[in-house]
């Protein structure tokens, strides 16, 4: 386990407690002001305005705080210049490290000449908006901006899974929707594809070498891709209003709350479910090779 410490004002604060509300725990933590819990890392605020993140992926949520939520970033090495003003294709991933709900990955093509209404909607970082927030603007940027989604769901995901791992099918997925799309905008070019980076460059080309169709040529990789264009945190919109749909869905026809994350919930809720319906009922629901499948068997042993 690791942590992460940041200072705070007031305004940030309370800024910051309305937006962990759904995940506030009562706790009783000298000097402090809210206690809460989401995906895996704990979040504790103190009087001080410090902000202490923990858990085995603490900069997931301290880095929500830690960027500028508007400016896109001057880009680094690797990228050209003036590239966030480039018309390209970006694309991201969501649902990978939760234990319920899909895969999904989408990518978007940004032209330069739609990147100022994009932003006029408020498109960032996902992880900087309220579901609320992001199932508004994701419906408000697939009227605008061509897109390829693809959602690949537990029932799916369970059976590819032995023969793809982890990385190898987000690899499959994103070049799929990459292609996808490059059909769809025909034939218009983009200047460049950017991949919100997942693994090594090395690593991603050597698993696209795999596929029928690869799409090699004008890729870049950069982690937080979301940073460095609007066409990738477009992307991050679409798949997460997908994802929480899912959820939501899953909710429904199991008749109870169906979190996003691997935390330890996941593991309570996925206990009652194998009560309910086994093994079959929980792979259409849950990714079966994560740890909280046997942790979920052992809370009903």
């Amino acid at each position: 386990m690791s942590s992460i410490t940041l200072k705070e004002t007031p305004t940030k604060l309370k800024e910051m407690q309305e937006h962990y509300r759904p995940y506030l725990i009562e706790k009783k933590i000298p000097y402090s002001l809210f206690f809460a819990k989401k995906d895996g890392v704990t979040i504790t605020a103190y009087q001080s305005g410090k902000v202490l993140f923990q858990g085995d992926h603490p900069e997931t949520e301290a880095d929500i705080w830690q960027k500028e939520q508007s400016v896109m970033q001057e880009p680094p090495s690797g990228l050209p210049a003036d590239f966030s003003q480039k018309s390209i294709i970006g694309s991201d991933e969501v649902g990978n490290g939760s234990y319920f709900g899909p895969l999904v990955v989408c990518a978007v093509y940004a032209d330069k000449n739609n990147l100022k209404s994009l932003q006029k909607l408020g498109v960032k970082d996902s992880k900087l908006l309220k579901d609320s927030q992001i199932k508004l603007i994701a419906k408000k940027i697939e009227t605008m901006v061509p897109y390829q989604l693809l959602t690949v769901r537990p029932a799916k995901y369970n059976q590819v899974q032995p023969t793809y791992n982890a990385v190898r099918m987000k690899v499959a997925l994103h070049n799929q929707a990459i292609q996808l799309l490059l059909k769809k905008i025909a034939p218009t070019k983009p200047e460049a594809i950017l991949i919100d980076q997942f693994t090594k460059e090395a690593n991603y080309r050597k698993y696209l070498a795999k596929e029928a169709v690869p799409i090699t040529e004008s890729l870049y990789f950069i982690t937080k891709g979301e940073q460095h264009h609007l066409a990738v945190a477009a992307a991050s919109i679409i798949s997460r209003a997908k994802f929480l749909d899912e959820l939501e869905i899953a909710s429904q026809e199991l008749g109870m709350r169906i979190p996003s994350g691997a935390g330890f919930q996941s593991d309570q809720v996925a206990a009652k479910i194998l009560k309910k319906g086994g093994l079959p009922l929980l792979s259409q629901y849950a990714k079966l090779h994560f740890k909280n499948t046997q942790k979920a068997q052992n809370l009903i042993k």
